[in-house]
């Protein structure tokens, strides 16, 4: 299997820390609260600042999923 070094850090591969970051989340809150974390976490080996402005968008979504209920 293919393992960019973006989504590699201090030995612990992104879809892990994924999985255990989404634990006991559902549906869209756990596809916004995944993503936000990817992006941070690859924004040093891939998107820059642009990555960073995709999890700000992906953290204010999952905000209004959790104020609208």
């Amino acid at each position: 299997m293919h393992h960019p070094a973006h989504y590699t850090q201090g030995g612990i591969e992104c879809i892990d820390a994924l999985k255990a970051a989404t634990e006991g989340l559902e549906g869209i809150q756990a596809v916004c609260a995944a993503n936000a974390i990817k992006y941070i976490w690859r924004f040093k080996g891939k998107g820059g600042a642009e990555d960073l402005d995709k999890a700000i968008w992906y953290i204010n979504r999952l905000k209004e999923e959790i104020k609208n209920g």
